[in-house]
């Protein structure tokens, strides 16, 4: 395995969607949690948008942030569940390139510490599309939270040795290009 962590901070521009059909940014908690999570790690928040919980709306906004060449990483919280209307998932799975099938695994394996076998009804899943990182949590400011300590603030850290997400994702247009394994990337 190449090592694809380096010794300088690369902030990132994350997005952050919440699906919600009750949910506003006044009341948005889980979202606020991802929000204030991202910016005390030093990266920039490049846009925050609600949608109600509807296939094509979440696949139309997380489809223009995938192709905007300002977003590297999309963090979606909400939906993730087994009730009819959560629809993340479904949504966000054939927008992929490729899935991350550890990410829901290891969400699992931390839940399970904090709310027992409750953990097993998550459908949290990650991948990576165009070079944007796309991550589904659930919609709760605790599993938020864990997401973010437990999982996110590391791989979305570039100094994360021995690897981490930042070499995988598209380039800040303020950054030059990435040299990694040996390549441009």
């Amino acid at each position: 395995m190449a090592h694809l962590s380096t010794h300088e901070f690369q902030p990132l521009n994350i997005a952050v969607l919440t699906v919600s059909d009750t949910r506003t940014l006044a009341n948005d908690t889980s979202g606020q949690v991802l929000v204030d999570h991202l910016a005390g790690a030093g990266h920039a928040l490049a846009e925050r948008a609600i949608v109600i919980d509807d296939i094509w709306q979440i696949r139309a906004r997380v489809s223009n942030w995938i192709a905007d060449a300002t977003v590297q990483v999309v963090l979606i919280t909400g939906g993730t569940g087994f009730t009819a209307r959560d629809n993340t998932p479904q949504a966000v799975q054939p927008l992929l390139d490729k899935q991350v099938d550890g990410f829901g695994e290891l969400f699992r394996h931390v839940s399970l510490a904090e709310i027992g076998t409750s953990a097993l009804q998550s459908r949290a899943l990650a991948g990576i599309s165009n070079g944007t990182l796309v991550c589904c949590l659930p919609g709760s400011p605790n599993a938020c939270r864990t997401a973010w300590q437990k999982i996110l603030g590391e791989q979305l850290d570039s100094r994360t040795g021995p690897c981490n997400f930042v070499a995988h994702l598209k380039a800040s247009l303020d950054e030059p290009p990435r040299v990694c394994c040996g390549s441009r990337s």
